[in-house]
């Protein structure tokens, strides 16, 4: 019988992920190795030469076969790395891409060039990731997120939990603002960031398998031209904000320009812009408030 060592298990599980045509095959193998061993990444190529145990080989076989038929890694794992943290996830909420970490990146930006207590609202939080980024790097940061699934709140629960944001990060059930009555239950914010499902009718047909059949629709589909949620955030982003304020939304790489119309419209933005991602696609849409 073959005996099985780290580095014989990483090579045979890359190629065989390469074959299947999966994403990323190297960073795939390790991130099930390492999970099924208990082991950081790194860890994996300072024991090259340790075998590896039936049962530990049993999990990873499985693994690999349900990851070659195309379920997701971050799901198999039950783990996805976002903005340098470590954040749990299931099926019940979509993965963090890394395209959203420049949503992040500007948020953040923003939030550090003003004074004293910053109120954030992050729509659509889904497992949690904007806003456990936002509050672990500005400190100053208050943070309502809201989702309209009860089983995504329980995944951003942990992870606020897990980085020890539970003072800082409140998360409310309900559909965008609808959990939030303003000057009652909140004070208006500084900063409304939102990562919307934005998928189109269309798109949603030619999704890949991993992503349609895998992730939840609900926080992928987005009505025929893949705007509607856009278009109600839209309709009520000024009752929330501060006379200085923001909104930053991530869109689909075509949809730049017309969130940025659907924005002009509603007379409350003095200035809006449209930033592209390293891929230079439309990524997100700024907007000052109109004092």
């Amino acid at each position: 019988m073959q005996k099985w060592t780290i580095q014989s298990l990483l090579n045979w599980v890359t190629e065989y992920f390469t074959e299947k045509a999966i994403d990323s095959p190297r960073l795939s193998a390790e991130l099930l190795l390492s999970h099924v061993l208990s082991l950081q990444r790194i860890e994996l190529y300072t024991q090259f030469d340790q075998p590896v145990a039936q049962p530990q080989l049993d999990r990873l076989h499985e693994l690999v076969k349900r990851a070659a038929n195309k379920e997701p890694v971050a799901y198999l794992t039950g783990k996805a790395p976002f903005y340098s943290l470590e954040l749990e996830i299931t099926p019940h909420c979509l993965i963090p891409r890394p395209e959203t970490e420049l949503l992040v990146a500007r948020a953040i930006q923003f939030l550090r060039s003003r004074k004293g207590k910053q109120l954030v609202c992050d729509l659509c939080t889904g497992c949690g990731c904007i806003a456990v980024a936002i509050a672990k790097n500005v400190p100053e940061a208050q943070i309502a997120a809201t989702d309209i699934c009860d089983s995504a709140l329980s995944i951003a629960a942990h992870n606020v939990k897990k980085h020890e944001l539970g003072g800082r990060v409140r998360l409310l059930c309900g559909d965008l603002f609808e959990p939030l009555v303003p000057q009652l239950d909140v004070e208006k914010f500084d900063l409304i960031v939102c990562n919307p499902p934005y998928v189109s009718e269309a798109e949603y047909e030619k999704l890949d398998t991993t992503v349609k059949q895998f992730e939840p629709k609900q926080a992928l589909y987005a009505g025929a031209d893949g705007l509607d949620v856009y278009r109600r955030i839209a309709e009520t982003a000024d009752d929330f904000l501060k006379a200085d304020g923001a909104l930053m939304l991530e869109v689909g790489y075509k949809q730049g320009q017309a969130v940025k119309k659907l924005l002009d419209e509603t007379g409350c933005f003095a200035e809006i812009s449209v930033e592209r991602d390293f891929q230079n696609n439309e990524r997100i849409v700024v907007a000052g408030k109109a004092t």
